[in-house]
């Protein structure tokens, strides 16, 4: 996946206002590699750990708003820091990742970092983290309200009954019913039912809902 290395003084053009020195901090303290990947679908940021020839690598999708980039930029760094206490003898998003990332996160809500209605979701999130930020549509939801990058891609919540719509991989789907908590949307070639989360973003076809 393409990415490219973060001259360090740039580093605060991706970040909200002062967050840029405590983040950095981290950084140099755990001589981190931090790369800015361009998007990926399936991931809105990784971590590999320190090894005997290379320094911990943390990589953050250069598309995110200043606010997702940092909250997926923590995310990672709690990887590391669970990590550096515990090596490779807890679950990746155990609890003892959760209470550090969560450690992490109320450093910068005791700053109001984040705008009220991010905060809100956030305080929420820090009872039980999720594996990832992808996976709390509540956050999802109101992240997408600061993205700057103009985008044609709708929630399946927005779109209308039997929309037809586009994924990312091209794939066409037809929305469907909602069962629970996902939306049930039939492939278009094969006629396969899958089960869709109601904040993933896709493309409409034709313009058609």
């Amino acid at each position: 996946m393409p990415k490219q290395e973060v001259d360090i003084s740039l580093l605060q053009d991706y970040l909200p206002s002062g967050t840029y020195e405590p983040v950095l901090n981290y950084l140099r303290q755990y001589k981190v590699h931090l790369t800015v990947a361009k998007e990926r679908k399936s991931v809105l940021g990784d971590y590999r750990h320190r090894t005997h020839h290379d320094n911990h690598r943390i990589s953050v999708n250069g598309n995110l708003n200043k606010y997702s980039f940092l909250i997926t930029l923590l995310h990672e760094l709690a990887h590391l820091l669970t990590f550096e206490r515990f090596a490779n003898k807890v679950m990746a998003h155990g609890r003892e990742w959760k209470a550090i990332y969560s450690q992490l996160l109320d450093q910068f809500l005791k700053h109001h970092t984040f705008p009220p209605d991010i905060e809100k979701e956030l305080l929420l999130s820090l009872q039980n983290p999720a594996a990832s930020s992808c996976a709390e549509e509540g956050l999802l939801r109101v992240l997408r309200r600061y993205d700057t990058n103009a985008t044609h891609l709708q929630l399946v919540e927005d779109l209308a009954a039997n929309a037809i719509f586009r994924t990312g991989d091209g794939r066409v789907f037809q929305k469907g019913k909602k069962l629970r908590k996902r939306f049930q949307c039939k492939e278009v070639s094969t006629g396969k039912v899958y089960l869709f989360s109601p904040v993933y973003e896709v493309e409409m076809v034709n313009g058609k809902s």
